[in-house]
């Protein structure tokens, strides 16, 4: 069966989900060899291995955290030039579509981005798309050079399958390209204990009905109940209710949580665009028009201010 080349996103050698996905779509299409780069990478291969990886290849060097991604493509060059796989698959994070692209263009061959599912075809891997803020799903293949696809995080659930995982290290050479911007400082960002909002498996969201950065707690306070990332539409995060990077939408992030619950949100396309996807959706708006409603599984018209709350303590009870 031939190989499938998956990039390992982590954290100090700590697999992150959407790495485990990734391995779970590409069983389907061949066998994964895992690409691990930077500090830790040597520490991913027991996880990966868990979920299916047959081998792991690995790579650590200074330029991997010191300059900005073509020291990682150069990497995924070598492992692509190392195992000639039949498809190399990313998460669709900004960092894994700016590899993915740069790695597509060298080797010359065809990319598809944002996919949310895939097969084995005939003629190569398909892959599923929801496009037109999805208004519609697509099959596509690419039809020339070795498939390179990126896929949005919460789209496979998780799967156990354990495999060799032999680590192999794997021989990189620099390009002149790979020193072009260096990293001069890092500022850690502040932990809210809440999980990645691109990953969650729940998000609650708050909008122009929440009425203001003070009011967003009683989103907050659902989310910690559940266990849930927070999200603010574009109204909410435009006046400066709630920081941009927790925002869904179109000009936002793109999620696809297994539940979903927007508070105070009309629903407008922009917003749709970021969530439709979600394989739940609940909302809670006083009016009884917005177009919200035409989206949801589960809708109540009502005060968030009531609805929330009550639901919140709901939550607690029933987990308590």
């Amino acid at each position: 069966m031939a190989e499938v080349l998956v990039y390992v996103d982590h954290v100090d050698g700590a697999v992150r989900k959407p790495t485990l996905e990734l391995l779970t779509l590409a069983r389907r299409i061949g066998e994964p060899v895992a690409v691990a780069l930077g500090a830790g990478a040597g520490d991913t291969a027991s996880a990966l291995a868990e979920h299916g990886a047959v081998k792991v290849l690995t790579a650590d060097a200074p330029e991997f955290a010191d300059y900005l991604v073509v020291p990682k493509v150069d990497a995924l060059q070598a492992a692509y030039e190392a195992v000639s796989p039949a498809a190399v698959l990313f998460p669709s994070s900004a960092e894994g579509k700016e590899i993915a692209a740069r790695l597509a263009v060298r080797v010359g061959s065809g990319i598809i981005t944002d996919a949310v599912d895939l097969e084995a075809g005939e003629e190569g891997p398909v892959a599923t798309q929801s496009v037109f803020a999805a208004a519609f799903t697509t099959k596509s293949r690419v039809s020339k050079g070795t498939p390179v696809i990126t896929v949005k995080p919460n789209s496979a659930a998780v799967e156990a399958a354990p495999a060799a995982g032999a680590v192999e290290a794997l021989s990189v050479s620099f390009s002149e390209q790979a020193t072009g911007t260096k990293v001069v400082s890092r500022t850690p960002r502040e932990s809210t204990g809440r999980p990645e909002l691109t990953e969650a498996a729940i998000v609650v969201s708050g909008g122009r009905g929440v009425g203001g950065a003070e009011n967003f707690p009683v989103v907050e306070a659902l989310a910690d109940s559940l266990g849930a990332a927070v999200g603010a539409s574009r109204a909410a995060v435009d006046a400066g209710w709630y920081p941009h990077t927790n925002q869904v939408g179109q000009t936002g992030k793109t999620v696809s949580p297994q539940l979903y619950v927007a508070a105070g949100i009309s629903g407008a396309i922009q917003h749709r665009a970021g969530m439709q996807t979600s394989k739940t959706i609940v909302a809670v708006n006083k009016d009884a028009e917005a177009p919200i409603f035409d989206l949801v599984d589960y809708g109540v018209v009502g005060d968030l201010f009531e609805v929330v709350p009550q639901l919140t303590e709901e939550v607690k009870t029933r987990k308590g």
